[in-house]
């Protein structure tokens, strides 16, 4: 596919006057595009897209297309992962993890998805005790989490119906002891019938 056709449709849905921290627009993405400056256009896309105003699932699309068609990898995972976040919600936590002399975990935890941890979201088997539902996780800026330390994380849950009910200020646990707050309730980008989005603002 033609990557600056690509491109070109994604700076199409980012807002006019929507701008980063650097001030930097999707005028700025034009011009890179003019002088071929793809993966910078790229990057640029990607950051006006992590602004607070969501953007649909077609922007994330045609992002991940391009990135794929440029052979980027560390930007296509980035793009698959909020085209997920688009069409069904975001879940996003800011847990404290307990320092090494309070925990069984001696080593840091990885924050690119691989670990899946178990979490108690306040759902109930008959019988009232806790049943655990699996989320795997991203730690926001950051590679790994270290034992004490704490960070904003995004979650994947396995089954997003189990996760509906979560509401601003509710605590959740994570296995080993982790606790998370959130803080923030929205809904996925695209209106109505997809699960709602729980955000949280570190």
């Amino acid at each position: 596919m033609d990557v600056v056709k690509l491109l070109e449709a994604a700076a199409l849905l980012v807002p006019q006057g929507t701008a980063t921290e650097n001030d930097l627009t999707v005028d700025d993405v034009w011009d890179y595009l003019v002088h071929d400056e793809w993966e910078i256009a790229l990057d640029l896309l990607e950051e006006l897209g992590d602004l607070p105003a969501p953007l649909p699932p077609a922007f994330w699309a045609s992002l991940l297309t391009a990135a794929e068609e440029m052979r980027l990898e560390g930007s296509a995972e980035w793009c698959r992962r909020r085209l997920r976040e688009a069409r069904h919600g975001v879940i996003r936590a800011d847990p404290t993890l307990r320092p090494p002399g309070e925990t069984r975990r001696r080593t840091p935890m990885g924050g690119a998805g691989v670990l899946r941890p178990m979490w108690d979201i306040g759902n109930r088997a008959p019988t009232g005790e806790p049943t655990w539902n699996i989320a795997a996780l991203w730690v926001e800026e950051r590679v790994f989490l270290e034992p004490g330390d704490r960070a904003v994380v995004r979650l994947a849950p396995l089954d997003r119906s189990r996760w509906r009910h979560l509401r601003p200020g509710q605590v959740i646990t994570m296995y080993e002891d982790r606790t998370a707050v959130v803080p923030e309730v929205t809904r996925p980008v695209g209106g109505p019938g997809g699960a709602p989005d729980v955000g949280a603002t570190g």
